[in-house]
C-alpha cells in the first residue's frame, strides 16, 4: 500500500509525530543586497515601504524563541528595519541599506556567540 492509499485508508490511520530538538544555534545569516522589487512582496513585505531599502537580511535561529532576543539586538545596532520575526519558526527579516544590514547581522551573531554561548556560522551576502 503506498502513502496515498494509506492516508485515505479507513482502516489504518497515519500517524505523523514532528519533533524539533533544539540547539543553541544560528543556521543562517544572509544578506540580500538589491533583491528584486518582487522579492519583497513575496516574503510579506510591503514593496511600497520597504523597496527603498537596498538590502534584505535573513537569520534562522533556535531556539526558536530566541529570535526575539536577536531582533531586539539587531534593531538597537543600526538603523536598519525590523520586517519580519517569527518566534515560532526562528525567522528575522530585516531590511535596510546593505551597510545597515549588515551591522545589525554582525550584532547579533557576535551578541549570539559571545553571550548566549550559540553556535553561529558565517554572514554570507548575495
Amino acid at each position: 500500500m503506498d502513502l496515498k492509499q494509506l492516508i485515505n485508508s479507513s482502516e489504518e490511520k497515519l500517524r505523523i509525530v514532528q519533533e524539533l530538538v533544539p540547539g543553541k544555534q544560528i543556521s543562517i545569516a544572509h544578506v540580500i543586497a538589491n533583491p528584486d522589487p518582487v522579492l519583497y512582496t513575496k516574503l510579506g513585505l510591503d514593496p511600497t515601504k520597504d523597496y527603498h531599502h537596498d538590502a534584505i537580511g535573513i537569520v534562522t535561529i533556535s531556539p526558536a524563541e530566541s529570535a526575539i532576543i536577536i531582533a531586539d539586538i539587531a534593531l538597537k545596532a543600526s538603523g536598519a528595519e525590523l520586517g519580519f520575526v517569527d518566534r515560532f519558526s526562528g525567522t528575522l527579516i530585516m531590511t535596510g541599506q546593505v551597510s545597515e544590514v549588515i551591522s545589525s547581522l554582525t550584532a547579533l551573531v557576535e551578541y549570539s556567540e559571545k553571550t548566549l554561548g550559540f553556535t553561529v556560522c558565517p554572514i554570507t551576502k548575495t
